[in-house]
Order: C-alpha cells, then sequence, then structure tokens
C-alpha cells in the first residue's frame, strides 16, 4: 500500500512557488497579468493575479504551465523549480 507522503503545507508551498516564478518571469517580460491571460486564452488578469499568489487555492494547471511557458520565452521547467 502507499501511503500519503506530503502534507497540504508542502503543496501550498509548491503551488505557491510556481506562482512566485510565473510573476518573476512575467515581470522581466514587461508583461502586464491582462496580456499573459490573454496568451493562454484566458480573460481574467484577476485569475492571473490569484493564481499568482495562490490565493483561494487558485493555481496553474499543466496546460496553463505549458502556455505560459511558450509566452514568457522559458521552458516549463523554470516555472515549477525550487
Amino acid at each position: 500500500m502507499i501511503y500519503k507522503n506530503f502534507t497540504d503545507e508542502e503543496i501550498e508551498v509548491f503551488y505557491r512557488k510556481i506562482g512566485q516564478n510565473v510573476k518573476k518571469f512575467r515581470k522581466e517580460k514587461n508583461i502586464t497579468q491582462m496580456e499573459l491571460a490573454h496568451s493562454i486564452d484566458h480573460n481574467s488578469a484577476g485569475y492571473i493575479a490569484k493564481a499568482e499568489l495562490y490565493k483561494y487555492q487558485k493555481h496553474f494547471n499543466l496546460e496553463q504551465i505549458y502556455k505560459i511557458a511558450k509566452a514568457l520565452d522559458v521552458k516549463p521547467y523554470e516555472l515549477i523549480k525550487f
């Protein structure tokens, strides 16, 4: 049997780090949250803002990470690395 070997807090840290990385690269490229939202086929800058902060448990999914990486011209792993 496989047991859960991670905590909810670890998952929260994981999503927060991804959000911080997205924000860092987005700002380095001078891209607004709205521009990033549109580039990943989303129509809300608010969603990007919340996911960057992991507010209300909003976070980016794998497809969004792939699209964000393309939009920011970085490798997807750069958005999830610690």
